[in-house]
């Protein structure tokens, strides 16, 4: 079983390294619409024309994991939208390395649009390292300052409905996207958009258009589907097995000893 396990990796390694090199060579590749990120010109915008900043909670919870950094590419997006329009973002966060570095991704986003010095950290990025007082230290700043669009993108727990009540209290444009099965539902019926699971691994290369991530994220997508496929027909031919060809049990028996 070890070479079957071997053999599957090398295929869809193949399969991944194949999509890249696709849309390497200039190849347009299908990436369905996510509504989530397609709405953050829209929220970006309607803060710009109301006069009032946009606020942006990072992950609560789960250090730098990938959540994190996904968050992190769809702040970059937000925080150069925002610099464009020379709109305020707010920025909050629990983890000390995650403040480190949303404070370079922000500077590298205003300065990119030559609006370095509208982003003043002190003022505009907040670490609180603590859960409520988190939750309600973000959920204040959204009432104080009248948020129009609010942002919550990564690894959330318990916070996660405060802060999003609050938005929905000032009658913000809400977008979240955690891979937090326990949290979906509480984004799902308080945001205006919701990011569910891997929709938030995807945003780095959905947002950007890279060809090489976009390939990769293909190419998972093609191993995902062939899986599943995979999946259904060992499910179907072990029960066509068991109930009408007696035969075949020894079969289905070798693949329950491995």
């Amino acid at each position: 079983m070890n070479y079957l396990y071997a053999a599957l990796i090398a295929v869809w390694g193949a399969a991944i390294v194949w999509r890249i090199a696709f849309s390497g060579g200039g190849q347009a590749l299908f990436i369905r619409k996510i509504p989530g990120l397609e709405s953050l010109d829209e929220a970006v915008g309607r803060a710009t024309e109301m006069g009032r900043p946009i606020f942006f909670a990072l992950p609560a919870s789960g250090g730098v994991g990938i959540s994190s950094l996904s968050a992190l590419a769809v702040l970059s997006r937000v925080a150069r939208l925002a610099a464009k329009y020379s709109t305020r973002i707010i920025v909050t966060t629990m983890d000390y390395v995650v403040y480190t570095m949303a404070e370079e991704v922000c500077k590298e986003a205003y300065a990119s649009q030559g609006q370095g010095a509208l982003f003043d950290p002190p003022r505009d990025l907040l670490f609180i390292n603590a859960q409520f007082p988190y939750a309600m230290g973000s959920a204040g700043l959204i009432h104080r300052e009248r948020v129009a669009a609010n942002f919550l993108f990564g690894d959330f727990q318990a916070e996660s409905l405060l802060i999003a009540e609050a938005g929905s209290q000032v009658g913000a444009i809400q977008v979240a996207g955690t891979d937090s099965t326990l949290q979906i539902p509480f984004f799902i019926v308080s945001c205006d958009y919701t990011l569910i699971g891997e929709e938030l691994y995807a945003a780095s290369a959905y947002l950007s258009r890279e060809p090489t991530m976009l390939g990769s994220l293909a190419g998972q997508d093609l191993v995902k589907v062939t899986l599943l496929g995979v999946l259904a027909l060992g499910a179907a031919i072990a029960t066509w097995a068991v109930h009408t060809a007696q035969p075949f049990n020894w079969f289905v028996e070798w693949l329950v000893a491995r």
